[in-house]
């Protein structure tokens, strides 16, 4: 595994790439897929729990992996600000594509609550997109600003005909980011015809990353979210045919 971190603004704006070896063993992977990494924070931090675990899980699956610890906290946070640091993430990954193996046809990009609406800017807003976005109990409506640093844009009203196709999780319960803000996602896409898959499973908490002990010390909470680990596995299929079709 090749790992290291790229500094992509002088204030703290951070890439850190984990690079699978490549293998005579593996020719298929001369070029890999890729998967841009935003963990969640409320846009007043990055959660460790939800980039390197995450970060991990893809490697597992042939992916490259990339997190990116955008600009947070109150002040500073101001949309677009976050956005344009995932734009330029995403430049950094199809600039030096040659040299990390990256095929940029097969770039996706998964966000985390307050990072899931950075996640669905960038699909719906951004000047470079991603193939496809994997969304984690995305922030989508404006309203759920009122816990974040700051305000946001209500990401339902910005789908159109070039917003990148998505797969969305959340937890029924979730009583920090309500369901409802994954339907009207889902709802606008499907609007629009954008392909998506929609996942709401009934029990689970707020922030349950990849829902194993490599993000919760206690058992209770593992076991209590084990029926959600299959999502990484389900997104992965739901990729596949995505970048085979």
């Amino acid at each position: 595994m090749r790992t290291f971190t790229l500094k992509l603004t002088d204030d703290g704006v951070t890439l850190t790439a984990y690079l699978p070896e490549q293998s005579p063993e593996m020719k298929h992977m001369e070029k890999r897929p890729s998967m841009l990494v935003i963990p969640g924070g409320a846009y007043m931090f990055c959660s460790d729990r939800e980039a390197e675990p995450v970060a991990f899980a893809y490697n597992l699956q042939g992916y490259n992996a990339f997190v990116l610890r955008y600009t947070v906290g109150k002040g500073v946070a101001a949309f677009p600000r976050p956005l344009e640091d995932a734009e330029l993430a995403m430049q950094t990954i199809i600039e030096n594509a040659e040299e990390w193996n990256v095929d940029t046809d097969k770039i996706a990009a998964i966000g985390f609550s307050a990072g899931g609406h950075l996640c669905a800017a960038l699909a719906t807003m951004g000047r470079i997109r991603p193939a496809a976005v994997i969304l984690g109990y995305p922030c989508i409506l404006e309203s759920i600003g009122r816990i974040l640093a700051e305000p946001i844009p209500s990401l339902e009203k910005k789908v159109d005909k070039n917003t990148s196709p998505a797969f969305i999780i959340h937890a029924a319960e979730d009583d920090c980011v309500p369901v409802e803000n994954s339907l009207a996602f889902a709802s606008a896409l499907a609007k629009e015809g954008i392909p998506f898959e929609l996942h709401v499973f009934e029990k689970g908490f707020h922030g349950f990353s990849v829902a194993n002990s490599s993000v919760y010390d206690k058992q209770e909470h593992v076991d209590y979210l084990a029926h959600l680990k299959c999502w990484v596995d389900m997104s992965v299929r739901w990729l596949d045919g995505r970048f085979k079709s």
